[in-house]
């Protein structure tokens, strides 16, 4: 409950996550955090660590969650009922645990004895057999170039029981043809719930696909990606992330068409994703790999601003690597003349760079950020594997890439690929998606000429309209039944900013028809370029129909 003497913070903590994202919202939350500290307000402090915790989340800046999450734990031992009756808050400051230990695969700044006594409290805390600690620990020894103690944790961590301990041996090209086709050795029990503190169980099998490609076990990798293409991992990354990760196995394992279409099928959606730097280098190696180089010099020079603005050193140097490679081979192809606009960055001016320079300067930043990792580290893994990816080789003849509408047309023989779309695959919202969703509610409806659903649930009237050059945003509008007097204006623009500020869903808003009377309407609009899953819809138009028939009740009850 909140005393008088907390009151201040707590409306000053609920202000601060209002705000924008961005520093001042980050500033004044860490303000607020100090204040509690010294006002003897500790679950204040430690609400305020956590929504600071999931500002710096939303800035891509992970690595400033180590000190937060190691004072979020402090307080809460010293103080161990500060979350007593809330286990959703508990799993969440745990999650946040986990995302802090990895930052040190993303960036040097994290001192490693750091992110190894976090993971070892975390261990601590849920167990030395709980699922993320196999996964964080396999991670770990992988990054530190530790393959034999990697092999053994992912054991664990993919639930092999068999004892095995050590590098599994190399296997010919036979046999890893027969693991591509014969399944995974082990199939998860689907039934168990899956560990909130874990992350997505739908991206567990890419970062072990992604381990077993480093590895040298293309054909294992591939094998391990078989339940997202074929629709079983529900997650809104996926299928394209799991793509970008099989584009190198399948030019490895002699499937480059399948590469092609994969490529170009995850490119547009990873090519405005802000979040997908992290799998850009993935397609400047299958263009510098696979045979399409002005492709990826293209893709490169769309993408090179990105370089400037991250703070995932890790995706930067793999970026830098995977474009010094890019611009090396096609230097080597007759390509060297091309010239690639390099946009301004601190002190370094915008410049046209000929392949050979911008080469260089990405070859030089990715063992830079090689180095500043290994001197974290204390090994040389990091600078061995980017030195290892620069010496590549093309693996394949080009073949055609498919027009990016045809991406998708999979051939029916495809193993590795679904065949009708299942609920929790991205598809192209469709007028025949909605009404799909909205007679698996079972709700009543009219479909107008012009593409417009209508229907009315309680005291509200909602039309969900398909908006966009493509029909790719969804656009819900409520309009309560009821109507007010023109002569209540200032209490209907009242009613609306109160709702619009205790509600997140719909944006309320006061419509004048010229009738004598005002609408209350509201709408939600969510934009849906990259595709949604029918499952995933259904959740949003539930969402429109639930919170526009509670504002149509408001409006009803209004004196």
């Amino acid at each position: 409950m909140t005393t008088s003497r907390d009151r201040g913070l707590a409306e000053a903590l609920d202000d601060a996550r209002d705000l924008p994202d961005g520093e001042a919202r980050c500033a004044e939350l860490d303000r607020i955090a100090a204040r509690a500290d010294a006002t003897g307000e500790p679950r204040i402090a430690l609400a305020a660590r956590v929504a600071l915790i999931e500002a710096y989340l939303q800035l891509g800046e992970r690595w400033r969650l180590v000190e937060l999450v190691c004072r979020c734990l402090a307080a809460l031992d010293r103080t161990p009922g500060l979350l007593a009756g809330r286990p959703g808050d508990a799993e969440r400051l745990h999650r946040h645990q986990r995302q802090a230990v990895e930052a040190l695969f993303a960036t040097p700044r994290v001192s490693l004895d750091q992110a190894r006594s976090l993971l070892d409290d975390l261990a601590d805390r849920l167990g030395p057999d709980a699922e993320v600690v196999a996964e964080l620990r396999c991670r770990l020894a992988d990054h530190l170039g530790d393959e034999p103690t990697a092999r053994r944790e992912y054991a664990r961590w993919h639930g092999d029981q068999s004892g095995r301990a050590g590098p599994t041996p190399r296997r010919d090209q036979q046999s890893a043809d027969r693991s591509a086709t014969a399944g995974p050795r082990r199939v998860p029990d689907r039934s168990a719930a899956p560990d909130p503190v874990a992350g997505c169980p739908g991206c567990a099998p890419v970062r072990r696909a992604e381990l077993l490609a480093g590895w040298g076990e293309p054909a294992a990798a591939l094998t391990v990606l078989r339940p997202v293409f074929a629709g079983e991992m529900g997650c809104t990354d996926q299928p394209e992330r799991a793509l970008a990760v099989a584009l190198l196995p399948w030019l490895r394992t002699g499937e480059a068409a399948r590469a092609a279409r994969a490529h170009v099928r995850a490119y547009r959606r990873h090519r405005r994703e802000r979040t997908a730097l992290p799998l850009l280098a993935a397609h400047l190696r299958f263009c510098a790999l696979g045979g399409h180089l002005a492709r990826g010099l293209d893709i490169l020079a769309e993408q090179l601003p990105r370089l400037d603005a991250t703070a995932d050193d890790l995706a930067a140097m793999e970026f830098a690597a995977a474009g010094a490679l890019l611009c090396g081979l096609a230097v080597e192809a007759g390509l060297g003349g091309r010239r690639i606009h390099r946009p301004g960055h601190g002190s370094r001016p915008a410049a046209e760079v000929d392949l050979t320079t911008l080469g260089g300067q990405l070859q030089t930043l990715a063992t830079t950020l090689a180095g500043s990792f290994d001197a974290r580290n204390g090994t040389g893994h990091q600078s061995g594997r980017i030195a290892s990816w620069l010496a590549e080789r093309p693996l394949a003849e080009a073949v055609p890439l498919p027009a990016e509408d045809a991406a998708d047309e999979w051939p029916e023989d495809d193993p590795a690929e679904p065949g009708p779309p299942g609920d929790e695959e991205l598809v192209p919202l469709s007028l025949a998606l909605l009404t799909a969703a909205l007679d698996d509610r079972g709700d009543g409806y009219a479909a107008e000429p012009d593409g417009t659903v209508v229907g009315r649930w309680g005291e509200a009237v909602i039309q969900f309209r398909l908006l966009g050059q493509r029909g790719e945003i969804l656009h819900a509008r409520v309009v309560a039944n009821r109507r007010l007097p023109a002569a209540r204006r200032a209490e209907a623009y009242a009613f609306c900013n109160a709702w619009n500020h205790d509600r997140l869903l719909p944006a309320a808003y006061v419509h004048d028809p010229g009738d004598g009377t005002l609408a209350l309407a509201a709408d939600v609009t969510t934009d849906l370029a990259h595709g949604v899953a029918p499952a995933q819809l259904a959740v949003l138009v539930t969402a429109a129909v639930s919170t526009g028939a509670a504002y149509a009740e408001a409006v009803a009850a209004l004196p």
